[in-house]
């Protein structure tokens, strides 16, 4: 059996140009055509529109409200909070995550507990968290902040752990110190599945805060979906949905974009590899 070499081989830099523009096509097609199908179903009443706008009324009313000022408070304060929580969760989480990954006998004492605190559903905490700093930012913060905290510290400690014993063995034998051990072994072998962890706690954080702003806050987009709703201006609803939606990609795609200029030497989780 003879296998004649195909396009990939022949022509790998086309090849690769025409698969990415395909996946950009499909990308972009898909909520497109969904979009076109809602307004299709609101203005041929195959929907209630009162329920469910047109994708056309929701653009026009968060246009009108963006001019008017009325919509950026809101996404400043959501923004604010998510800031604030991911920063502290994400530091807190990747020096305990190192912490642990390193010593056995701090993973041993504390696995245990952290475990148990991870089950539970970080919204449970809201309480125990106004109880602690009462009403205002505080509660908000905290809430986001412990649950990207328990996103990276599990990431960064399984990262650290499945760092391979060969590459502590060659740092080893080269007299590497502790500093040098972490910063030219450990640090570049788990920093890829760490950032991974922190994109995941990116998106997870947005999630959070908008369920917290709909309980315990009178600003924020999670707040401008809930009263929306209570107040039947279902537009409006949409609006905030809209802006927590592109909220959580921008965000999503930042941290992804800080990995990828943090670990220039990682595999891309998009596109071609870097060789």
């Amino acid at each position: 059996m003879v296998r004649r070499p195909g396009p990939q081989e022949l022509h790998p830099g086309r090849t690769h140009r025409r698969r990415r523009a395909l996946e950009l096509a499909l990308a972009l097609a898909v909520p497109v055509l969904l979009v076109l199908v809602w307004q299709l179903a609101a203005t041929r009443s195959w929907i209630d529109a009162r329920i469910y706008p047109a994708p056309s009324t929701i653009l026009a009313d968060g246009w009108d409200r963006a001019l008017a000022g009325e919509l950026w408070p809101d996404v400043t304060a959501t923004l604010r909070r998510v800031l604030a929580g991911y920063l502290l969760g994400t530091v807190s989480g990747y020096l305990l995550g190192l912490l642990m990954g390193s010593l056995r006998l701090v993973r041993a004492a504390l696995e245990p507990l952290l475990d148990a605190l991870y089950v539970v559903p970080k919204l449970a905490l809201l309480p125990v968290f106004l109880n602690m700093f009462g009403l205002g930012e505080g509660p908000q913060i905290a809430l986001v902040a412990a649950t990207v905290f328990f996103f990276v510290w599990i990431s960064t400690m399984a990262a650290v752990l499945a760092v391979p014993a060969g590459h502590r063995d060659a740092g080893r034998v080269f007299g590497a110190s502790h500093w040098q051990m972490f910063r030219h072994v450990l640090l570049p072998a788990s920093l890829p599945a760490v950032l991974v962890g922190a994109r995941i706690a990116a998106g997870v954080a947005v999630l959070v805060i908008v369920a917290s702003e709909q309980i315990a806050a009178t600003d924020g987009l999670g707040h401008l979906v809930f009263d929306a709703r209570a107040l039947f201006q279902n537009d409006v609803m949409f609006v905030g949905i809209v802006c927590v939606a592109v909220l959580g990609v921008l965000f999503s795609e930042l941290v992804r974009l800080a990995g990828r200029l943090l670990t220039p030497w990682a595999p891309r989780d998009r596109g071609r590899a870097r060789t």
